[in-house]
């Protein structure tokens, strides 16, 4: 019985995927949705933003200035909207 429950739960928690709509799979983010990221994460200003791929994945480049006037570079995953490294 207990392995009965635990098969039933499994199926009810891998079924969700396979219902999903397509688009819902795919959650993006756009190369103006990670440079207002970055924006909301501090005080910086935008000096360029383009989207390359890095290790066969798409990755948002965002080169700000700080507020104390170093150069730094933001490299977002444009799959999941993580920072990398």
């Amino acid at each position: 019985m207990r392995y009965l429950i635990k098969i039933l739960a499994l199926m009810l928690f891998f079924s969700h995927d396979c219902l999903a709509e397509p688009e819902m799979l795919l959650v993006r983010i756009s190369l103006d949705q990670a440079t207002k990221q970055v924006l909301g994460s501090g005080d910086y200003r935008v000096l360029g933003a383009q989207t390359t791929v890095i290790n066969g994945r798409e990755v948002h480049i965002i080169k700000v200035l700080t507020p104390d006037g170093r150069i730094q570079y933001f490299k977002i995953d444009a799959e999941t909207g993580a920072v990398i490294g």
